[in-house]
């Protein structure tokens, strides 16, 4: 007998499918789904866990938060607990029969990790003849059977490297959510969440949002001319921006009038523009920020489109395809789907070599597609997946060619100069049209050439503060500083908003966020090259160049002294955690009397808005009692009362005042 165990019941019930060839038999053993069929005249039993099996938490002694038993904390082994009762008892009742194991869960840490969970609970239960590990990137017949065929050993330095993570992170969660929390009197559902990985990143975010509030506009004023030959196009003074309002001024009174422009000089440039490299799950995560997909909902996606065997395994580095990877045998599959325009045109005129980035490894492939769905997607499943086949298309399709045009222009002795942009062969750029093209053509010019001058342009502006991060900027800055790995980058961000400590579009930090990471501004946990140290060691041990329990050690090393630094400043911390709890709570001014408007939790554990004024002011709102709420800084003008977000789970965000009579409810 041979038993297969998998990441997922779904991964388990479309490789029992591809392995027995269609001839399986769905059974259940307790209230575990179990697909069984026969091979080579040998019973194989395929099971899917849900992740992991086994949990890590703390002794029963440490399940009420003290301050006083901290540092013994740090040092303390968690307990390894069975979360999942009913598939271990599927696990026991399928190794009754001494079979072989073959752990066919996801190629990676957490992969691994899962795997060797499973067969550390099973040798509990019976001996094991033999462990074998499949290896795949997708759920096709070939690589299934391929890496069935070829099965490998269980690649326990790499589950170590798993292990590693969990037990540093279980640790500087704990340790610093307990204290953080405690400190602040902010326990209970409303407690700080602070982690390893976290805290870094959120960092970032506050620092960003420091040099936007200190920065300070510069007025600047620019001269532009529109121009006419056959068509309108803009040209810009030399100078570009004006840092003197008399000097603008004076050149902008003497050329304001004049109707004749003269081309001194046109500089033609042809341009190869090379096509995108192929998707790792970073570049795929920042292509994905851009259509408006939030990073964690975009893996969640592209985990059920490799699940379902569409596309690669979407947590990689890679950015090279392997020289195995049967891209023609993907084109003709891609030809015969709605890409088939796309397609056939690679055929027809492809590149010698796909392009390749700068990262090559040798777990995974980039992310592409493997095969076209049978099943009818969701819109945000065919949105995705229509972003990794135009990507890999592109990587297939040969450059493109563009002309830019410089010109310099004299208008009375004022230097001018206008550019233009034209798209010769657009290749690659007509299959991957995401990048939207600002610069735009212009008419064919010649010098000694005399414009129309149809308007002189004076405009003053000012400079802007630095852009906030994106998801996909944040999350492409954590990968460069070594903060959490392709497969938590994406959740690390999630956690951060649904702790509310930061507003989605763009992403800033909360007035809380700020405090609490001031709070932590002298120890290195907000330091990304702590975390960065970390992250190398865990690669180490996944290497076997370090072991688990130095690498633990080590950490529990740099925890204690965070947390001796953090207890020398628990007065600063407190004072500016409660203050910046009273700030975010304050939705805005009460129309009656103009004091704050707070959030205020009643008795009965209902929500409301009332008035700081209380009791000679006795103003107050109800408030939806389910889903996020979050403050605009606008005002109803028609009720006067203070606009709040409304986020509930499976709608749309949606704005309303407070006043549930007011006319605009209407």
């Amino acid at each position: 007998m041979k038993l297969v165990i998998c990441e997922k019941n779904i991964s388990a019930r479309n490789i029992a499918y591809i392995l027995s060839g269609g001839n399986v038999k769905n059974i259940r053993i307790g209230k575990t789904p179990v697909y069984e069929f026969k091979k080579d005249d040998e019973i194989w039993n395929v099971i899917g866990l849900r992740g992991h099996i086994i949990s890590l938490d703390y002794p029963s002694k440490f399940k009420w938060w003290k301050e006083d038993n901290l540092k013994e904390l740090i040092n303390e082994e968690p307990c390894r607990i069975v979360s999942e009762k009913d598939i271990a008892f599927s696990l026991k009742n399928l190794v009754n029969n001494n079979p072989d194991v073959i752990i066919a869960t996801d190629y990676d840490r957490e992969g691994e990790l899962i795997g060797v969970e499973a067969i550390n609970l099973i040798k509990g239960y019976n001996d094991i003849k033999k462990i074998k590990r499949a290896k795949f990137s997708s759920i096709t017949n070939f690589e299934i059977s391929n890496a069935f065929n070829n099965l490998n050993e269980v690649d326990y330095n790499l589950s170590y490297a798993g292990e590693s993570r969990q037990e540093i992170d279980l640790a500087w969660g704990a340790v610093l959510t307990r204290f953080i929390s405690l400190v602040s009197n902010k326990t209970g559902k409303d407690f700080l969440s602070i982690g390893r990985v976290q805290s870094p990143t959120l960092a970032l975010l506050v620092e960003k949002e420091k040099e936007i509030i200190k920065f300070t506009p510069k007025t600047f004023w620019k001269i532009n001319a529109k121009l006419k030959k056959d068509e309108l196009f803009d040209s810009t003074h030399i100078e570009g921006q004006f840092w003197d309002e008399d000097k603008v001024k004076k050149i902008f009174d003497r050329i304001k009038d004049k109707k004749e422009a003269i081309i001194k000089k046109v500089d033609k440039k042809t341009n190869i523009e090379y096509p995108p490299s192929p998707f790792n799950t970073t570049s795929f995560l920042q292509a994905v920020s851009y259509l408006r997909i939030p990073t964690s909902k975009a893996m969640i996606i592209a985990e059920e489109l490799y699940i379902s065997g569409v596309i690669s395994y979407p947590r990689t580095d890679n950015t090279v395809y392997p020289n195995s990877l049967n891209i023609e045998g993907i084109l003709k599959k891609l030809s015969e789907s709605r890409f088939s325009k796309e397609s056939n045109e690679v055929i027809q005129n492809r590149r010698q070599y796909p392009t390749r980035g700068k990262k090559k490894t040798t777990d995974h492939p980039p992310i592409h597609p493997v095969s076209v769905p049978t099943k009818r997607l969701t819109v945000d499943q065919e949105t995705i997946y229509e972003l990794i086949c135009r990507r890999f298309l592109a990587t297939l399709s040969k450059d493109a060619i563009s002309e830019t045009v410089d010109v310099s222009l004299d208008i009375s002795g004022e230097k001018f100069k206008a550019s233009g942009y034209r798209l010769i062969e657009s290749n690659w750029k007509s299959i991957y049209n995401y990048f939207k093209e600002k610069r735009k053509p212009i008419p064919e010019l010649k010098e000694g050439e005399i414009l129309n001058v149809i308007k002189i342009i004076f405009k003053k502006d000012q400079t802007k503060p630095p852009q906030r991060y994106t998801e996909g900027s944040l999350i492409t800055t954590m990968e460069k500083l070594l903060l959490g790995t392709k497969s938590t980058r994406s959740e690390v961000i999630s956690k951060l908003y649904s702790r509310k400590y930061i507003t989605k579009s763009p992403l800033s930090p909360t007035p809380i966020a700020i405090a609490v990471i001031d709070a932590m501004q002298d120890c290195d946990v907000v330091k990304p090259e702590m975390t960065a140290r970390l992250e190398q060691d865990m690669n180490l041990i996944a290497e076997n160049k370090k072991t688990l329990e130095d690498t633990v050690k080590e950490s529990r090393d740099m925890l204690t002294n965070v947390i001796l630094t953090l207890e020398k400043n628990k007065v600063k911390i407190k004072t500016n955690i409660n203050n910046a709890n009273l700030e975010q709570n304050i939705y805005g001014k009460c129309p009656k009397c103009g004091k704050d408007l707070i959030e205020i939790l009643s008795r009965n554990k209902k929500r409301f808005i009332g008035c700081t004024g209380y009791p000679n002011c006795t103003n107050t709102y109800p408030l939806p009692q389910k889903g996020g709420i979050s403050k605009t800084d606008r005002i109803c003008e028609s009720c006067k009362t203070p606009i709040i977000r409304v986020i509930s789970k499976g709608k749309k965000p949606w704005n309303m005042c407070l006043d549930m009579k007011c006319e605009s409810k209407k």
